[in-house]
């Protein structure tokens, strides 16, 4: 199969080209390579693809999703088997200042990808969403028959809309698609906005690390490995309505249309002291914490419920914390050396 990822030179990206390259498909990536974190970390992310062996398979191609034409023009000419769509502007506080950076990339964006798949026969699109969606809900852990109608952040927003956009051409042009929300994702490669890069630079440079709510978040953190395992694992089982839907009583997870929505984590949420116990221990060093209240748009906890990804599509996390700390550690010290 001809394969497209979005984002290719992203953190979830780049480990999913290596993975599809690993099952021998032709994968094609596309990135635009902003600046919204360092542009050298994505750039050394596309030579490690090039670095597989069977690179000679995958082909980078820089474009922004937000530019229409260029998405015709490339949907057209490649004719993808199936998409995964992982390309968006990322990250909740930045949405609080750049507010239309979101709906350039996650909305305008996302809606190039589903025209371009709907015009040429693509036989499903897999894109991310977010936990984030789940807002401002406390029922623990987050299932996918919640309500999501409640975002406290525009990504959160954007990230819903994704959803029923992709619900929207799932109904009027059979076009398969299927929604992952995934909780905080880290390993190596990982984002430097994120906790895990943040607090590990800076406990190695004997910095002190900003802890928000004064630590006592939880957070549902999943290992790359485990996410591109599952990510996979859905692109290849196409979405099918749901036989079974009842439009009185509708699940908010699946349709009469080939559409779904499924939660990816590791399914065991970790208090924030503890998360930073386990990069110390790794590190071998102590952290400074400069503790402080909630951020505007934060959520006091996550915990995905995957049992219906479980069920479908045969996910399963393996990765303990501690394995997959010691592996992004391995993976900073190495590469920052």
């Amino acid at each position: 199969m001809k394969i497209l990822v979005t984002g290719a030179a992203g953190f979830i990206g780049s480990h999913t080209c290596r993975q599809l390259l690993d099952m021998d498909m032709q994968v094609v990536g596309i990135d635009n390579i902003n600046d919204y974190y360092s542009t050298s970390l994505k750039d050394a992310r596309l030579e490690w693809i090039a670095e597989h062996e069977k690179a000679s398979q995958f082909q980078f191609i820089k474009m922004d999703i937000a530019h229409r034409e260029d998405i015709e023009a490339l949907f057209a000419e490649q004719k993808f088997d199936r998409v995964v769509h992982l390309a968006a502007q990322a990250g909740v506080r930045f949405s609080i200042e750049n507010p239309h950076a979101y709906v350039d990339a996650n909305i305008v964006g996302f809606m190039n990808i589903l025209e371009g798949c709907r015009h040429n026969k693509v036989e499903h699109l897999v894109y991310a969403s977010s936990s984030s969606v789940y807002g401002a809900n406390e029922a623990m852990p987050f299932s996918v028959d919640d309500n999501v109608d409640h975002p406290v952040s525009l990504y959160a927003a954007s990230k819903k809309a994704n959803e029923l956009m992709a619900h929207t051409y799932s109904h009027l042009y059979d076009l398969p698609t299927t929604g992952l929300r995934f909780f905080t994702v880290y390993g190596p490669w990982g984002r430097p906005d994120m906790a895990p890069f943040k607090f590990t630079k800076a406990i190695s440079a004997g910095e002190p690390i900003d802890v928000y709510n004064y630590g006592d978040h939880q957070r549902d953190f999943t290992y790359i490995d485990d996410i591109v395992s599952g990510v996979i694992k859905t692109m290849m089982h196409v979405a099918q309505p749901n036989s079974e839907w009842d439009a009185k009583a509708p699940s908010p997870s699946s349709s009469k249309a080939p559409w779904r929505v499924y939660n990816i984590g590791a399914q065991t949420p970790v208090h924030l002291l503890t998360f930073i116990e386990t990069i110390e221990k790794a590190l071998g060093k102590t952290a400074q914490k400069n503790l402080l209240p909630m951020q505007p748009g934060d959520v006091q906890a996550t915990y995905a419920d995957v049992e219906a990804l479980v069920k479908d599509v045969g996910y399963r996390p393996s990765t303990s914390l501690e394995e997959g700390i010691a592996e992004f550690v391995k993976w900073y010290q190495g590469f920052y050396s």
